[in-house]
């Protein structure tokens, strides 16, 4: 399983969870970086068999309208500091990644994980 990083969640994202063992990589790393169009980023998510890690309702929209992204980890936390955001992903980090494993859209909220579909 390979995660790709949206634009509106911190690069530092990514290495804790490379440290947690889901290889990940951030959109700032792409050619075009932060200025990715969003479809761009769905094709590349797809053709690479990526999940999309991000806070962007477009691409929720999209992917329930369209079924792109194929697969969606939606982050519908609010404002945290990134401290927070990141304590998130290590609380529950096995809930993440069973949850990711099994479906198609899921949802990290302040109280946990959602799998949706």
């Amino acid at each position: 399983m390979k995660l790709i990083v949206d634009a509106q969640l911190p690069t530092k994202l990514c290495e804790i969870l490379n440290q947690l063992g889901l290889e990940s990589f951030h959109v700032a790393e792409l050619p075009k970086g932060d200025e990715t169009p969003d479809e761009e980023i769905t094709e590349l998510a797809d053709r690479q068999n990526l999940i999309l890690v991000t806070k962007d309702f477009d691409f929720y929209h999209s992917h329930m309208a369209l079924g792109k992204p194929k697969k969606l980890f939606l982050v519908t936390t609010g404002n945290l500091k990134n401290r927070q955001l990141f304590d998130l992903f290590r609380n529950n980090f096995l809930l993440i990644k069973n949850a990711l494993n099994r479906s198609n859209f899921v949802e990290l909220n302040n109280e946990g994980i959602t799998e949706h579909e």
